[in-house]
């Protein structure tokens, strides 16, 4: 089939599904990946097609991230929450558009829609009569088992969790609600608000694979049939991809480092963070590898002045003897050789942390990250979160020295890195795809 996968939002939202594109592509299909037009190398490089959308992934925060949530983009923290939701809606109606468009070139004849695209991909499979599957890298079905994953709220209890579960979907519906009545006019559908198509869709048992690991996320028991956990999908890595020279001579020239960064959170404050990661890396007494990421971390502690949106230095960057830092760089290739990692606990590099069986210090942002952050330490396979507005050179430097000190944080993690081994998450859906082809 020609499948087309939609997402949007930063590079954790897209690469994983690279993965998957490549796996589809292997069992036959013609796949495209429809993504914010800064990702086009990273899956062309895979051998998949690309199709651009008209939404920026340093811009506003993705809308599952809710409206009050830290920014990840320029506009962090101006204006307000009434600001937010209309940064949000505007965001929203251009990516409804750029799905039509993409649905259109592409003559797909299945979706595989995202947790971001999801709301909006619904629509557009509609109008032009193929069928969808949900592909998600969140778990946003209510559930009494635990709270909206976004937010970071611990357990209301099992009412509780289940009716906040039910709230977090109203606020989604809310703020795609003019969009959705943008783009069905566009594709010439009748109005129907979006509450209304989601409950459609669950009377209809919608199926979902969700592309996380059930190691540290088992499948809720209370969840609908057609909502399945079937492990990670990992970003897709040349079969020939090498660490980079410097990298290597960094990691031969003494004791295992510590990992440190924080994807495409904290941008704007590189030098602040450059700062506090090498005195706290100096302060525990250990090595580090600092990737640049969207705030520019450097080993100089300086700060880089920022990272370019594909995820900044090709090789090396700037460096100390006992700091590197890195720009796009595997964590599938680096993990391994880290003594620890410490990283914003965005779902797929925890999920990364686990698969290389290395200690983690969580340090969530915003959005999912506390979930997957709780997640990790409650597996034992990391130390208790430090949350980004309580970071401090004494914290991080305590938090490092016990995920390198205390056996236990490895052995957990080397036991789950066994478990998420024996997973095949892409397998999965391809076996979905072929079901739904069939």
């Amino acid at each position: 089939m020609r499948i087309l996968i939609m997402a949007a939002g930063s590079r954790g939202d897209v690469a994983p599904y690279t993965g998957v594109g490549v796996r589809l592509r292997e069992a036959g299909h013609q796949v495209t990946v429809a993504a914010p037009e800064s990702f086009a190398a990273l899956v062309t490089e895979c051998g998949l097609g690309f199709h651009g959308l008209p939404a920026d992934p340093r811009g506003p925060v993705r809308p599952e991230a809710g409206p009050a949530a830290r920014q990840e983009g320029p506009a962090a923290g101006r204006g307000g929450t009434a600001a937010l939701i209309r940064t949000a809606a505007a965001f929203i109606r251009d990516l409804g558009e750029g799905l039509a468009d993409a649905a259109d070139a592409q003559g797909a004849e299945l979706l595989l829609l995202s947790t971001t695209t999801a709301p909006l991909g619904w629509h557009v499979a509609e109008a032009r009569g193929i069928p969808s599957l949900g592909a998600y890298l969140q778990p946003v079905a209510p559930t009494a088992e635990f709270p909206p994953v976004v937010g970071g709220g611990r357990s209301l209890g099992r009412w509780g969790n289940r009716a906040a579960g039910r709230l977090a979907l109203r606020v989604v519906d809310r703020i795609h609600a003019g969009a959705v009545q943008d783009l069905r006019g566009r594709l010439d559908l009748p109005p129907v608000a979006p509450r209304a198509m989601r409950r459609r869709l669950e009377r209809a048992g919608w199926p979902v694979v969700h592309g996380f690991s059930p190691t540290l996320v088992p499948r809720p028991a209370d969840w609908r049939a057609g909502l399945d956990v079937v492990g990670n999908w990992w970003p897709h890595v040349p079969a020939d991809r090498r660490l980079p020279d410097t990298v290597e001579d960094f990691l031969r020239a003494g004791p295992p480092p510590v990992f440190i960064g924080f994807g495409s959170m904290a941008g704007g404050e590189g030098e602040r963070l450059s700062e506090l990661a090498v005195r706290a890396l100096r302060r525990a007494k250990v090595r580090g590898v600092l990737q640049a990421g969207w705030a520019g971390l450097s080993s100089a502690g300086t700060g880089t002045g920022g990272a370019p949106a594909d995820g900044a230095l090709q090789t090396g960057g700037t460096s100390t003897d006992d700091v590197l830092t890195i720009g796009d760089v595997p964590h599938s290739e680096l993990f391994p050789h880290m003594a620890a990692v410490v990283h914003h606990a965005g779902a797929g590099t925890a999920a990364a942390a686990l698969r290389a069986g290395v200690p983690a210090v969580p340090v969530p942002v915003t959005a999912d990250q506390p979930f997957w952050a709780r997640r990790v330490a409650a597996l034992g396979a990391g130390t208790d979160p430090v949350p980004f507005g309580e970071l401090s050179v004494e914290r991080l430097a305590e938090a490092i020295r016990k995920a390198v000190d205390e056996p236990s944080y490895r052995a957990r993690a080397v036991r789950a890195a066994a478990a998420l081994d024996a997973q095949d998450g892409a397998g999965e859906v391809v076996k979905k795809v072929g079901e739904l082809g069939g």
